[in-house]
């Protein structure tokens, strides 16, 4: 079970995002706040919170600096950002501070559960869009140097086909169409090549097959 505070000052929105996640089984609604400092409170009042899935932009206490404080007063929580804000020095930042998790908000509903499956375990995420995005940025470096030769790491075919479809910036819902799988087996292959090729993230795992040639 994925004990999660919802953190965002637009009730709609929040609402919405709340509606969606109670669908999944394993995904509890634990508490709901509407800035930073609300949703310390209830911290200290005792919510047992796995994850606090956060906007940036709220009154008093925005997601960036409430980072910050968590670290210092409950370093066990983590914390996935969820904003519009699609800068890079806004994702920079917030994984500096200790962020987790960076997505967008029209991140599907198969990423956004995924992103909190991912980071419950132990993982960092970054969401397709943003990842795609840095990765085109990293290409087109003059500094950028790609690598002819492939890594020594056993892939099955099967996971050849998942990376690719990864790398083409396709959710796990939209793979498990493509390839007629179930989603969780999709997400057992993203793991998988994850934890194979010693990525962080999803967008380390975009660079790592680019660097080494496993994709297209």
């Amino acid at each position: 079970m994925i004990n999660v505070v919802l953190v965002e000052d637009h009730n709609i929105v929040r609402d919405g995002i709340k509606m969606l996640l109670e669908s999944e089984a394993d995904i509890h609604i634990v508490g709901e706040a509407s800035d930073g400092q609300k949703a310390i409170k209830l911290l200290e009042e005792g919510t047992d919170v796995d994850i606090l899935l956060s906007d940036i932009n709220m009154p008093n206490l925005d997601g960036i600096d409430m980072i910050g404080k968590l670290k210092v007063s409950h370093p066990h929580v983590k914390v996935i950002i969820l904003t519009m804000l699609d800068n890079e020095k806004y994702v920079a930042r917030a994984f500096e501070e200790g962020a987790c998790g960076y997505l967008l908000k029209n991140v599907s509903a198969d990423e956004l559960i995924f992103s909190l499956k991912h980071v419950k375990i132990g993982g960092y995420y970054l969401c397709s869009e943003l990842s795609i995005k840095l990765l085109k940025r990293l290409i087109s470096s003059p500094n950028f140097a790609s690598k002819d030769s492939e890594p020594d790491i056993d892939l099955s075919s099967r996971e050849i086909e998942v990376l690719q479809l990864i790398a083409e910036g396709y959710t796990n819902g939209e793979i498990s169409e493509k390839l007629f799988l179930s989603k969780r087996t999709v997400e057992g292959h993203r793991q998988s090549l994850i934890d194979k090729t010693e990525s962080r993230n999803t967008a380390a795992l975009i660079r790592f097959a680019t660097l080494h040639g496993l994709v297209k």
